[in-house]
């Protein structure tokens, strides 16, 4: 590799410690990863992924019965066939992404 440029970014504490220790199960250094990362959006020519909102949560009192009960069944279905996680998890999940 030739020349090196520093980058500097200010980057939450707990995003950068999980991100890296993903990196770190990889065998991946930080630095590398940022390089793909760079490399990608060059040959994209933009964003290597979609930037957009998620879909809002589902909301009960907008669906119609049959939707209802069809999404309830989608639940009991990923249920029956082991697709579960513990609800704390679940929260914690729910926490971090709509900021309740």
């Amino acid at each position: 590799m030739s020349k090196s440029a520093n980058l500097y970014a200010r980057i939450e504490p707990e995003v950068k410690e999980q991100a890296e220790a993903i990196l770190s199960a990889l065998g991946i250094p930080a630095s590398n990863a940022i390089n793909m990362f760079y490399k990608q959006i060059i040959l994209q020519r933009g964003l290597p992924f979609a930037v957009k909102l998620p879909a809002p949560p589902p909301d009960a009192s907008a669906m119609t019965p049959q939707e209802l009960d069809a999404f309830i069944d989608a639940g009991y279905q990923d249920m029956q066939s082991g697709q579960v996680k513990p609800a704390d998890e679940v929260f914690e999940g729910l926490y971090k992404r709509y900021g309740i």
